[in-house]
């Protein structure tokens, strides 16, 4: 055979081994959840939308229970800062804007009024000095702090005491939560305080939280595993659908 045929036809077996060789694995952040909660509104304005829960197992996303009702910012969403980068065009949360966070993000610490809940999430027990730190040129900003220990002069301008009920008429919304790690870099104006609490009726939107009812949120501390990896997904059906594939995000059963 003349070299320069045999050379082809090398080069020709070479290609089709490569085009039959097993893509390399997407590697994202969140590679190692094995539990997933997902709140699709149905756009970026939307002060509404569903709640999912899936868990991980034998390679696929398998959604566990119904969806649930939940409200979310009253001005919407907007692309948040968390496990993902570079999201697509869109609204980008600023503090103060109303907005809820957008994108993928850790479940961090559990909270609320009385001294333990049942859950396997760390948990913290709230008291009347305890603040999350929503001031921007703050130190502290966006931690839950006691002014016990920093000072009260530290938690001057927070508009967010964690016992709510003790600083506004009963108000039991923060009774149950978890911390939803927006921003963990404390970047500057780009948003705080960001929790998954309890609302106080159907229909009442918060400032930039998820919100839920009682059953909603006994049922996702009872579920929620440290152990498992966590995260806490939202987004407007819209982007949610265009990053499921590139994102490996559950796919949706639109019975459920």
């Amino acid at each position: 055979m003349p070299l320069r045929i045999f050379t082809a036809a090398l080069c020709a077996l070479l290609v089709a081994g490569c085009a039959h060789r097993a893509a390399a694995p997407v590697v994202l952040p969140w590679n190692a959840a094995e539990q997933m909660v997902v709140v699709v509104t149905p756009e970026w304005d939307a002060n509404h939308g569903l709640l999912h829960t899936f868990e991980h197992s034998n390679g696929s996303w398998n959604e566990v229970g119904r969806s649930q009702p939940v409200m979310v910012g009253r001005n919407g969403s907007a692309w948040g800062l968390g496990l993902h980068s570079d999201p697509p065009a869109g609204p980008v949360k600023r503090e103060g804007d109303g907005r809820s966070p957008a994108g993928v993000f850790d479940i961090g610490t559990a909270f609320g009024y009385a001294g333990r809940v049942e859950t396997s999430l760390p948990y913290s027990a709230m008291q009347r000095s305890h603040y999350c730190m929503d001031v921007s040129a703050s130190p502290l900003y966006n931690q839950i702090v006691d002014a016990r220990e920093v000072g009260d002069n530290a938690v001057e301008g927070s508009t967010e005491p964690m016992r709510l009920d003790l600083h506004s008429a009963g108000d039991q919304r923060y009774r149950l939560g978890f911390v939803i790690e927006h921003n963990p870099q404390a970047r500057p104006d780009a948003g705080s305080c960001i929790f998954a609490h309890l609302w106080k009726q159907p229909g009442d939107v918060t400032a930039g939280c998820t919100a839920m009812d009682d059953g909603s949120m006994t049922r996702l501390l009872d579920w929620l595993r440290p152990d498992r990896h966590p995260v806490f997904v939202l987004m407007p059906q819209a982007q949610y659908l265009s990053l499921q594939d590139a994102w490996m995000l559950p796919a949706m059963d639109a019975k459920r």
